[in-house]
Order: structure tokens, then sequence, then C-alpha cells
């Protein structure tokens, strides 16, 4: 398990902030098709993403909070074409599925991406992450924080929840 410290945030400009990543030198990963099925567990969230770039099996528990948030996360890597969504599906059944076309960037330990989600919009992620546990939390929060203003992400722009939660919601 490891610690992230993580934003997401409406983004009315992401070409804007695709540019800003550029000048800083974030090292552009490329363009992900994702799917996330996201299953029914008892606690925290559980999704198989499967995507042309990143395909894993993802635990996680969060707090549901506007701005930075702990996020504590085990990843599993899976292989496209295994029999692990047929398993899960069985055993879980889903709860909601994502469709999402991603564009991944790195600095350091910092991951950035900006995202269409299918039926949302445009989305911005900020997440620093400490694998080792040698960055320390404090830290992580400064990087999420400082990079909120390097890319102008408003206050107002802040999401709480993840995608699967805005896509619940949607449905009441």
């Amino acid at each position: 398990m490891h610690l992230n410290v993580e934003i997401k945030a409406r983004c009315p400009n992401p070409q804007g902030v695709r540019d800003l990543l550029k000048s800083l030198g974030a090292e552009y990963r490329g363009l992900d098709h994702q799917i996330d099925t996201y299953f029914r567990v008892p606690q925290g969230r559980l999704k198989l993403r499967e995507g042309d770039i990143e395909n894993a099996l993802v635990f996680y528990e969060r707090n549901d909070q506007e701005g930075p948030k702990d996020s504590r996360v085990i990843l599993y890597a899976s292989r496209p074409g295994s029999t692990l969504k047929q398993a899960l599906l069985a055993a879980c059944g889903v709860l909601v599925v994502v469709d999402k076309q991603r564009q991944i960037y790195f600095k350091e330990n910092v991951k950035f991406h900006v995202d269409e989600v299918n039926d949302l919009g445009s989305f911005c992620e900020i997440e620093a992450i400490d694998q080792t546990g040698e960055i320390g939390r404090e830290r992580l929060l400064q990087q999420c924080e400082e990079y909120m203003g390097i890319l102008g992400i408003e206050r107002e722009d802040l999401i709480s929840c993840s995608y699967s939660d805005l896509l619940l919601g949607m449905r009441k």
C-alpha cells in the first residue's frame, strides 16, 4: 500500500493545462482510453482499469473532501484479456462504469491527468505519490498545493468525490 495526496477539479481549459505542463518539463506518457469498472464492495472502492497504457486492479480508500486528500492505494497490475474481470463481475457485480480519455504526464513523483470523461466533461487531477514512504504526507500535500497554484486550479473547481460518484449521482 502506498500514500497519494491528490486533487480532482473541473478543467475549463484543458489545452491551457497541457501547455503549462509542457512548459514545466512534465513528461508526456500518452493518451489512454480507459474503461474503469467499479465493483460493489463493502468498504473503499475497487475498480478494474482497462486501458491502452494502464491496466490494473485498484483498491483505494479516501475521504470525500474538496482540496488535497489522502488516498491509501493498493495496485495489482493486470493483463488485458485475462479472466479477472469475469471473476470480479461474478463475485461482486458492477456498481458503475467510467469511460474516459486520459492524457498522462509525470514530473518527478507527481502524476497529472487531463481527462475527458463521457457524460461528465473535462477534468484535471494531480497525484503526489509516495511509493516508498520516504517523501511523507506533508511534502505530498505541499506539492499538490504548489501545482494547483501553477496550473490555475481554483477552489470552486475542486471535486470532492470520484467520477464514479458523479455518474451515480446523475442516476438519481
